[in-house]
């Protein structure tokens, strides 16, 4: 996946930039840390998330579907996605754990100047109560998808900060080593029985920033009678031939 690399003072290993050139020619400057955790990096479903914002299907008469639409951003890492909405006009939470904040509050501030709604950033850790004084329109989430143990956390997240008419857009990398194929087979599972999914075409991703590999959903809570009449399913038994289907109902 194209992008440029910048390294920052004396070591190299511990500070660089990645660099993401939007359709209007700016530029966003992403800072990243050579070691620490998976959020301290700029991950490939990122940059295919942020570029897929852009893309022509999200403007209607010149205004930008998230213009002034409430974003929350999940398990932000550098804050990559959540920065892109909000040059593209949406009032933005980027949230992460604790150790992960100064790192966010940082590319907020390097990248302020290209910001036409607002950003934030705010703690958050899956699975506990949330503070947000109302449901976003919009929940963006890119590789979320990794550790088992933080599949049911998500979950309850999800479940927690969406309402009826949010929409989730969901990018994730799809790995075939170790354990991330049954991570992700369990995932669409419990997915399944609280929301209704639909795969984006790679044709309708970004025509430079994309990947076979790479794949966004859209992702919406079903109502209360459907989640119902899910949840007597024996999921041992849904045929998941594939990560995912078409579209999930």
């Amino acid at each position: 996946m194209a992008a440029c690399l910048e390294t920052l003072g004396e070591d190299p290993l511990r500070s660089f930039v990645r660099v993401l050139e939007k359709r209007d020619g700016t530029v966003l400057r992403l800072q990243q840390y050579g070691s620490g955790g998976v959020g301290c990096v700029v991950w490939d479903a990122a940059i295919v998330l942020s570029k897929y914002l852009e893309t022509p299907g999200f403007s209607c008469d010149g205004v930008h579907v998230l213009s002034r639409r409430s974003v929350l951003e999940l398990g932000s890492g550098t804050g990559a996605v959540g920065l892109m909405a909000a040059t593209l006009g949406a009032d933005v939470v980027v949230t992460d754990l604790e150790e992960l904040q100064d790192l966010l509050k940082m590319n907020i501030d390097m990248n302020k100047h290209l910001v036409t709604g607002s950003i934030q950033a705010k703690v958050l850790k899956w699975g506990e109560e949330a503070d947000f004084p109302s449901l976003p329109d919009y929940i963006l989430m890119a590789d979320c998808i990794y550790y088992e143990e933080s599949l049911e956390p998500l979950l309850k997240t999800l479940k927690d900060l969406t309402g009826s008419e949010t929409c989730i857009i969901c990018c994730y990398e799809q790995r075939t080593v170790g354990k991330n194929p049954e991570i992700e087979k369990k995932y669409f599972e419990l997915l399944q029985l609280d929301f209704d999914f639909e795969k984006i075409p790679l044709e309708k991703h970004d025509e430079k920033y994309r990947s076979d590999d790479i794949h966004i959903l859209y992702i919406r809570k079903k109502k209360s009678k459907e989640r119902n009449e899910g949840r007597k399913k024996n999921l041992q038994k849904v045929d998941l031939p594939s990560p995912f289907k078409e579209l999930r109902t």
